[in-house]
């Protein structure tokens, strides 16, 4: 049969710049094809908080290596996240948080331990995987069944994240958030190690002006057809 082409769950990567609408579309489109939602970027912001927490500098290799192999339990729970036992799921979404993920994401030794966590969490979801980040679709899962890369302007990217942040009563001048904004994009965009940019067989969707849940509708009639090919009667 068809559906044996899967040895695992299949997965449905996001990738994109900060802004763009990943999580929306990311989460609402698991619901849709009954997927579970894996956060790469609450992954690395965690890492980043717990680095902070235990005075460790984010360009610190070796202090991020003894950071991770001493036992950071991290934990999903629907939209929550848990660090040690404790809801960290605000505490990980501030700016400074942003521009620390930023940082770890890009040395080596966080990359590759964090790695085989994101496809383990992927290929071992019960139905499949929705799985947003800036590398999904390149790096940890160039064979991904159905590839996403959303994009927006940056002052829409920005008019977003800023609206995201007033929600929560960071009152962070959109300015400012602009011009942090485009310094992660150019950190992401040039680092050696895995850095942001579409996958060559990528579904490229642009966001700007656009309603984030026609982007969904979108998402999921694309999704939809190609998973249908590969295994009937799914989803």
């Amino acid at each position: 049969m068809v559906c044996a082409l899967f040895v695992s769950a299949p997965i449905v990567a996001i990738d994109g710049p900060a802004g763009a609408g990943k999580s929306t579309v990311a989460r609402q489109l698991a619901h849709r094809l009954g997927f579970t939602m894996i956060d790469t970027g609450a992954i690395y912001r965690s890492v980043a908080l717990a680095a902070q927490r235990a005075g460790v500098s984010w360009d610190d290799d070796e202090g991020l290596a003894r950071l991770l192999h001493g036992g950071m339990e991290l934990v999903f729970q629907g939209d929550r996240v848990l660090l040690t036992g404790e809801d960290v799921s605000e505490a990980i979404r501030t700016p400074d948080m942003s521009r620390g993920a930023s940082v770890v994401s890009a040395r080596p030794v966080v990359r590759r331990e964090l790695l085989q966590l994101q496809r383990d969490l992927g290929r071992h979801a019960r139905r499949g995987a929705v799985l947003e980040g800036r590398d999904i679709g390149t790096v940890v899962f160039p064979d991904a069944e159905v590839k996403f890369f959303l994009t927006a302007s940056d002052e829409a990217r920005a008019a977003r994240r800023h609206a995201e942040l007033l929600e929560k009563g960071l009152d962070v001048p959109l300015a400012e958030v602009l011009a942090d904004q485009r310094r992660r994009d150019r950190d992401d965009s040039e680092r050696a190690i895995a850095p942001l940019k579409a996958a060559p067989d990528a579904i490229r969707v642009e966001t700007t002006g656009i309603d984030l849940q026609e982007v969904v509708e979108h998402c999921f009639r694309e999704a939809s057809i190609r998973l249908t090919h590969l295994m009937p009667g799914q989803p």
